[in-house]
C-alpha cells in the first residue's frame, strides 16, 4: 500500500496511514502527552517556530506538532480522497 502523504505546512508532509488521531493542543491531557513525548524523545515539531494548532498522534507513539488546524489537515485528506469538505458550522445548521 502506498503512503498517503499530506502537506501539513512549511514543506512538511505526514503519512496519514500512520496517524491514529489529530487533536487541538489546548486541553491538559494533550499538553501532558506532548510533554511526555518531549521527555521521551518521541516529539516531532513541524511548526517551523509557529504556534501549534494541531497535535498528531501516530502508530509508533510519536507525537507530531503542526501549525495547521486539525480541520485544515482533515480537509486536505478529504480532498485527496475525492470527498467533499464539511465544515463544522454546516453540521450545526443541519442539526437545528
Amino acid at each position: 500500500m502506498d503512503a498517503e502523504l499530506v502537506h501539513i505546512g512549511f514543506s512538511n508532509v505526514l503519512a496519514m496511514d500512520k496517524v491514529v488521531a489529530i487533536a487541538s493542543p489546548g486541553s491538559a491531557p494533550i499538553k501532558r502527552a506532548v510533554q511526555d513525548a518531549k521527555t521521551n524523545g518521541k516529539l516531532i515539531d513541524m511548526t517551523s517556530g509557529r504556534r501549534t494548532k494541531a497535535v498528531i498522534f501516530t502508530e509508533s507513539n510519536h507525537i507530531v506538532l503542526a501549525a495547521l488546524a486539525p480541520e485544515t489537515i482533515t480537509g486536505r485528506v478529504q480532498v485527496m480522497r475525492g470527498g467533499t469538505i464539511i465544515k463544522p458550522e454546516a453540521v450545526e445548521k443541519v442539526r437545528k
